[in-house]
């Protein structure tokens, strides 16, 4: 498909897509030029479903009304549309159509760019060695002692540099496509994203060149980005979006501004994207979402295809395909090859496309390959001479081996064969095979012609080469882009198109949104009600403050949750950034536009409830003062925490910085700490804090211009006397009846009214500063990601070939290369499989039908319909079908895998309905490779063994066939590496190897399912894993194993086939047969054209099915109903259940009972081994350990020298409680960093080894929650040396310091059992944050400190005692504090003069004398100035939070209450909503599949 922003028809193809007949194209609609190109070998309409067809059709049909309404006849003859152009015609040709588009766009303007990419002597270095070593706590707490390896590590200049690719030359015109052929880490990807300029991470060496039709690469990227693309091997998209809205939005972004047919922009781009998604079989799609590993969407192979679809709507002329067929079946690999030959032909694009298996049929597609090994170019040249070229170097092609397949066998020592006499001659190591390249006429050829090629393009060839490549594109460009710019379209239309897909993305998961306007609601009603009723007098002083301070705060700080959803769509914003589809920083702007409503939305529902609750000043001005501060505090906030997502790497680096810089706003806001009270040390952070400024704005907004009534005088003499008696309040003069706001304020805190309208303009400037640097960090720091593969070794553990770099081979890259399966396969045929014992049970399916409930009211979705077959013992069966007929749902269903939908039909073993232990009896080697990433393969084997294979084998054997399985599968050189992550552990092909071996280990008595074990491996690793699959089942292992894209040799290896349609109809079930002879003659007898002797079976049926029927027009599916095969299957089947029944009901009789049981091993010993996995995982990840040991240190830290030894007066007593308070605001950092690992953790138990029964859900959570346990133990007690001594001192007796410890370490446990609770039954942390937040902000509400229990209205009562941190801090400010003496500071002694003839002690006599009366007289016989402070003990202090010393050990004992029930709770949550819920509905569905 050739996208309409840059083709046109100037160069004639170079090649046509499949025939040499067709080697001339049309130019114009005129019939005559149709006449001779009868022969058109397999087109597009051929390969497609009927439902993309037809929808091409119907897009066809709009496009010929559009062009026969806007070019009139003017009363002339109607205009002649040649068949082929007809899409009402059956002569309707998909190539000859899209010529004619391009036809269109040249008349238009729009011509070819002809782009062609040449690259000399390249030369690229990655960083850092071939292999790491693990690093641990130990290794970095010791990191210091080591200096010199510290620094050695830090010296960039003696850091080594890994040569990846050496010396590549090549050149691929424009119109031609290359092949890229090698094994995983040969350099296929460093290669092409070279050649596409994607550098971060890699070096390029000076004197290597690289260029577009002489333009060096460094001016492509800096004016023609767009022109050169890069397509990744994983795909990400925002996966809330629909398919459809994913393609119109890359349609927008690179529209041209001259469209065909005058089209509007909307309609091109709906247009454009709907030919694409015909083009590539994804119309049924439309309206589903994108989805990925988590979000339910299209299939794999569809998403794959939707990343295709993407890169082609991008228009690129030059663009670099990496393993972009991965998941895709071969059929539709092919499509895509042959639509990126349609856009080489017509449009004068230029591919290059790296593949792991290529079957004849794409290879074929290829103008030009090249092969690398290990990092060298060892062949560049005509893709039909490769082949002879390495033949004539003396190797041999066996017979029915795919070129692809040969070349890339040539670079793997262990498969490639010499031909006779050759043995001698031919090349062995990587240098021998580029000595032989660069002295080969190939190599001369090659010079020559990239020598004309730059001659061509020199001087003033090349100025004249950049200037028409400018022109073709500011001729694309919209009005008002810069001309250098690489953009297609204006800043402000990428704006607009960022926000309408911003919008796009706000509706698609509109739950979340809805959960965070819930739960503002929600604490907009606690908070509003607990300050319901507040007076206009003294005594409400306090409170107004402190709803004030909430409200602030909860506006700004719901910002930070925009962290995560910012990392998490970083990925696709640098793809599309790439792709030149948009400036980084429109979408950044796109994201706060698209915000505007919701935070309205949002701040009306809290600002409203709270503001009115509260009782908070009812004029207008005011009210609209508050709301507009609050709202511009959200987006200052907001400002500030997308710039840290911004300018950091990592989430957990964003999330450590957020933490520190959420305890220092809060505590310098001008409440917590007031302005007089403050550290000069840290004073200056409120001048920073946006915050403060705000909280000013708003109290004085609030206090302005107003006279509070006394709520309380001293003395309480009635009635006053005099003038002498004084209000009980900061800012009260002597014998008047009211309070000053302004003189209240400026005591207390030091605010001022005039400051309101100078802070608002700071809090703008703050605005404007922090999206300036935003916008700027995006742009800028939104490069893609490119690292080089490298192993990962426990250190200690790196095997002696391995000791130093480059020791095995010349080239680093041999660790991590393919090599595996190669050792796998050199084992000749008696490879060591004797562990595998042989097995009796028959497993059997009879009419499988599987129905899910689709939303929005569509009903049912049938996915699989009436399926049978069995897999006996020794067999090898292939599960075939073209992507998302239903072979991963059908397996499946077949392991008892499935939650949702409803299931019918039989599935037995043996004829019997299956037990308990039917998973833990069969072995699932999952399509994704899912492994707990600090474990080495080794240790993930163990304890795959410990666990899935029973009490009485004992440890040493289960170890020793540990060894065994690693010496199958050729892992003995990496057996004790890292898994690690893709890029730093384990390759593709290693992590695929260690899946099957997880599931080996486990000895599955029944049966062993194989879920696309080949899918992302290069042919000869499929080859050696399904070699390896063959001697399992000649061991007597029954495996059923679904399959994507095999070769015909590799098809051979399986006994028995079952084909899928769509919709999971069975077309076909038998044997294959010697050269798959049973499966063609079934085919060709029932209508199919006969097979070729050269062509691939697998690809044929493939083919023939994806046409949907037979020559006689009835479907595939129908066809198998009613043959006599299906007949003969369903006798089988019942065959197989009446002779097996009684055999096994015989056998069942003399087995152990035990057998049965759910798990192999007892509760003990799971929990024992998992727990031990746990720690030991723990201890390898230094990051998270020290991050929380970090966050404790530097929160106590700054806590403790921001509290810093408060005097003895009544704001020292405060500032204790405060003190004690603020520790527990780190509380919610400390649980959200425990639950990301959590899920994480939760997400292989669920997804791999729960569905395996290899150990109960109960061991899962109790490990979990255990080993928490002794890290937050240790960051409580350096948080209490952080916190404690610098606040308290070392005065105190021990046993006060000792309790304070204790109540410290508790909050941190606490922290770790409430983390569980909330995470238990939520699918992500993101979902539990906002539970987090609430449940802790209602903790801290109610704790006692922001509102007395006594100010609370009657209603809230209750929460206070719910509250565990009103114990918490009880406990631990009564312990501190108790005895300690108060004297009030001037400004907190309560001056008056006593009447005439009296001093203060005769009159102050009687209110001093009572029972309930505390306080001293700094000079009870003065006459004038009484100076009287309320309090002398902080036990008076304390008296009116309700905090007493006796209570202590009291509190202690109810904190654990809280701990205990938080872990009960966590147990039972998951119980009910995550095991319970689903054994429910299994337990429905065995019910009806054993009926």
């Amino acid at each position: 498909m050739d996208h309409p922003s840059s083709s046109g028809d100037g160069d004639k193809p170079k090649k046509p897509l499949s025939s040499p007949a067709s080697q001339k194209e049309p130019a114009t609609t005129d019939s005559s030029d149709y006449e001779d190109n009868t022969v058109v070998n397999h087109d597009h309409s051929e390969q497609m479903d009927d439902a993309d067809a037809a929808e091409l059709h119907r897009i066809a049909t709009a496009l010929s009304r559009i062009h026969s309404t806007a070019t009139p006849t003017h009363g002339g003859p109607p205009m002649h549309i040649h068949p082929s152009l007809d899409p009402m015609s059956k002569d309707f040709d998909v190539r000859k159509w899209v010529q004619d588009f391009v036809r269109k766009l040249s008349d238009k303007g729009h011509s070819a760019s002809g782009l062609g990419v040449a690259f000399k002597d390249l030369n690229v270095y990655g960083s850092g060695a071939a292999l790491q070593l693990q690093e641990t706590v130990t290794s970095v707490l010791l990191a210091p002692f080591n200096p010199g390896q510290l620094f050695k590590d830090r010296s960039h200049k003696k850091r080594p540099r890994r040569h990846i690719l050496h010396g590549f030359n090549g050149l691929v015109k424009s119109g031609e496509m290359l092949a890229v052929l090698g094994r995983p880490g040969s350099g296929c990807s460093t290669f092409l994203k070279t050649i596409c300029g994607e550098l971060y991470g890699l070096d390029v060496d000076e004197n290597s060149a690289i260029s577009c039709n002489g333009i060096p690469q460094d001016r492509m990227k800096k004016e023609f980005k767009g022109e050169v693309v890069y397509n990744q091997e994983v795909d990400k998209h925002f996966p809330h979006l629909t398919v459809g809205q994913t393609l119109e939005f890359a349609a927008s972004m690179r529209a041209p501004s001259n469209r065909i047919e005058d089209m509007s922009r909307s309609e091109y781009c709906r247009y454009a994207a709907k030919v694409v998604m015909a083009m590539f079989g994804l119309t049924h799609t439309y309206h589903t979402k994108v989805g990925n590993d988590y979000i339910r969407g299209v299939s794999g192979g569809e998403r794959k295809r939707v990343s295709i679809a993407e890169m082609m709507l991008a228009a690129s002329p030059i663009c670099a395909w990496d393993n972009s067929t991965r998941g895709l079946d071969s059929s539709s690999a092919l499509k895509f090859v042959q639509a990126l030959r349609v856009s080489s032909d017509t449009g004068a694009r230029t591919h290059a496309v790296a593949m792991y298996q290529a079957s004849q049929a794409i290879y074929d597609v290829f103008d030009k390959t090249t092969v690398l090994y290990e990092g060298r170019q060892i062949y560049f040249g005509p893709a039909s001479a490769a082949k002879d070229f390495f033949e004539r170097q003396g190797w041999f092609c066996p017979p029915r081996q795919t070129t692809g397949d040969f070349l890339t066998s040539v670079t793997n020592a262990q498969e490639r064969v010499p031909r006779r006499g050759m043995e001698h001659k031919v090349p062995r190591t990587p240098d021998d095979f580029e000595r032989y390249w660069r002295s080969s006429p190939e190599f001369a050829a090659l010079e020559a012609e990239m020598e004309a090629y730059s001659e061509e393009f020199a001087g003033e060839s090349q100025t004249e080469s950049m200037a028409q490549l400018r022109q073709q594109k500011n001729y694309r460009q919209a009005k008002h882009v810069r001309p250098r710019s690489p953009y297609t379209i204006s800043i402000p239309m990428q704006v607009k198109l960022n926000t309408i897909r911003a919008y796009h993305r706000i509706m698609g998961d509109m739950a979340a949104t809805l959960i965070i306007v819930g739960s503002n609601l929600i604490l907009a009603l606690i908070i509003g009600s607990i300050f319901y009723g507040n007076p206009d007098a003294t005594a409400g002083f306090a409170g107004k403050g402190s709803v004030l301070f909430m409200a602030i705060l909860l506006n700004a700080l719901t910002a930070i949750s925009e962290i995560d959803s910012l990392y998490a769509q970083r990925p696709i914003v640098e793809k599309h950034a790439s792709y030149a589809f948009y400036h980084p920083a429109t979408e950044a702007a796109a994201g706060i536009v698209a915000d505007i409503p919701i935070k309205f939305v949002t701040a009306t529902v809290f600002n409203i409830l709270v503001y009115f609750l509260a009782g908070l000043r009812r004029e207008p001005a005011q009210f609209f003062l508050y709301f507009l501060i609050s709202y511009v505090s959200t987006f200052v906030m907001s400002a500030v925490f997308r710039t840290l997502a911004a300018i950091t790497k990592t989430v957990s680096q964003a999330m450590a910085l957020a933490g520190v810089l959420v305890l220092a706003l809060i505590m310098y806001t001008g409440y917590i700490v007031v302005v007089p009270q403050m550290h000069p040390w840290f004073s200056w952070i409120r001048w920073i804090n946006p915050i403060y400024y705000a909280f000013e704005i708003l109290i004085a907004n609030e206090f302005h211009g107003r006279q509070f009534t006394c709520s309380d005088i001293v003395p309480p003499y009635s009635p006053p006397v005099g003038e002498s008696w004084v209000c009980a309040a900061a800012g009260a003069v002597a014998g008047r009846p009211t309070v000053s706001g302004d003189a209240y304020i400026a005591t207390t805190y030091q605010y001022y009214y005039s400051h309101v309208w100078r802070n608002f303009g700071i809090l703008i400037g703050f605005l404007v500063f922090f999206m300036v640097v935003y916008f700027a960090a995006v742009e800028l720091n939104s490069s893609v990601s490119s690292t080089a593969e490298m192993l990962v070794f426990r250190r200690g553990k790196v095997p002696a070939a391995l000791q130093q770099d480059g020791k095995k081979g010349k080239d680093e890259e041999r660790v991590t290369g393919g090599g595996v399966a190669g050792k796998a396969a050199q084992r000749d045929e008696a490879a060591d499989v004797a562990g595998i014992e042989p097995q009796r049970d028959i497993f059997t399916w009879k009419d499988v039908v599987y129905d899910v409930e689709v939303k929005g009211g569509e009903g049912r979705r049938r996915l699989l319909d009436h399926v049978s077959g069995w897999v006996k013992p020794g067999t090898l069966t292939a599960l075939m079908g073209a992507s998302g007929a239903g072979k991963t749902t059908l397996l499946d269903v077949l392991a008892q895998r499935t939650s949702v939908g409803v299931v019918t039909g039989d599935m037995l073993v043996n004829g019997r309905p299956f037990g308990a232990d039917f998973q833990r009896q069969t072995g699932y080697v999952q399509q994704q490779d899912l492994h707990l990433d600090t474990a080495t393969v080794r240790e993930s084997l163990r304890f795959s063994a410990m666990l899935r294979r029973p009490k009485t084998v004992s440890t040493a054997e289960k170890y020793a066939f540990v060894e065994e399985v690693i010496k199958m599968l050729g892992m003995e050189e990496y057996a004790d590496a890292v898994v690690g992550i893709p890029g730093q552990g384990l390759n593709v092909e290693q992590r695929k190897l260690l899946t099957i071996g997880v599931e080996l280990v486990a000895k599955p008595k029944l049966l062993l399912f194989l879920d696309e074990p080949t899918s992302g491996l290069d042919s000869q690793s499929a080859w050696a894993i399904c070699v390896f699959l063959r001697k399992l089942a000649d061991a007597g292992q029954a495996v059923l194993c679904t399959i994507h894209q095999p070769n015909a040799i590799l098809f051979q290896q399986f006994d028995r086939l079952l084909f899928l349609a769509k919709g999971g109809k069975t077309v076909y079930f038998g044997t294959i047969g010697q050269n798959s002879r049973d499966l063609l003659t079934y085919f060709e007898s029932n209508g199919a054209r006969h097979c070729g002797d050269q062509e691939n079976p697998a690809e044929y049926m493939l083919e023939i099915v994806a046409e949907g029927s037979n020559s006689s027009g009835q479907t595939w599916d129908s066809v198998w109903k009613a043959s006599n095969e299906c007949r003969d299957v369903i006798a089988e089947i019942d065959r197989i259940h009446s002779t097996s029944a009684i055999a096994a009901a015989t056998e069942n009789d003399t087995q152990n009972g035990s057998n049965n049981s759910e798990f192999a091993m007892p509760f003990t010993s799971q929990l024992r081994t998992v727990t031990e996995r746990i720690f030991q995982q723990y201890w390898r990840m230094p990051g998270y350990v020290l991050a929380k040991l970090v966050l404790g240190a530097m929160s106590g830290l700054f806590i403790g020298f921001t509290f810093w030894k408060p005097a003895g007066t009544q704001a020292g007593m405060r500032d204790f409680v405060f003190a004690v308070f603020m520790v527990t605001t780190i509380f919610t950092t400390l649980v959200q960093q425990i639950q990301p690992l959590f899920v994480t953790q939760r997400s292989l138990y669920e997804v791999r080894e729960r569905p395996s029964k290899a150990y109960s859900w109960k061991a899962f959570l109790a490990a979990n929650i255990t080993v928490e346990i002794p890290y937050q133990i240790l960051t409580g007690i350096i948080t209490y040396a952080c916190f404690y001594y610098p606040v308290v001192g070392a005065s105190q007796a021990s046993s006060r310091q000792g309790l304070v410890l204790l109540f410290t370490i508790q909050l941190f446990i606490y922290a770790s059992a409430f983390a569980h609770m909330t995470i238990a039954a939520l699918p992500d942390a993101q979902a539990a944050s906002g539970l987090v937040i609430l449940l802790t902000m209602m903790s801290t509400i109610f704790s006692g400190v922001l509102q007395t229990k006594i100010a609370l209205p009657g209603f809230w009562v209750f929460m206070y005692y719910v509250s565990p941190f009103t114990y918490w801090i009880s406990g631990i400010v009564s312990t501190m504090l108790h005895d300690r003496p108060v004297e009030c500071s001037l400004t907190e002694m309560l001056s008056f003069n006593p009447p005439q003839g009296m001093n203060c002690a005769e009159y102050l006599g009687p209110m001093m004398s009572s029972p309930m009366a505390g306080g001293y007289l700094q000079d009870p016989y003065a006459t004038e100035a009484c100076n009287y402070c309320s309090m002398n003990v902080a036990d008076e202090f304390m008296g009116g939070a309700d905090i007493f010393w006796v209570d202590r050990w009291r509190n202690f004992g109810i904190m654990w209450g809280y701990i205990f029930f938080d872990i009960f709770a966590a147990v039972a949550i998951y119980y009910l909503v995550r095991v319970k819920r689903w054994d429910f509905k299994f337990s429905g569905l065995l019910k009806k599949k054993t009926a």
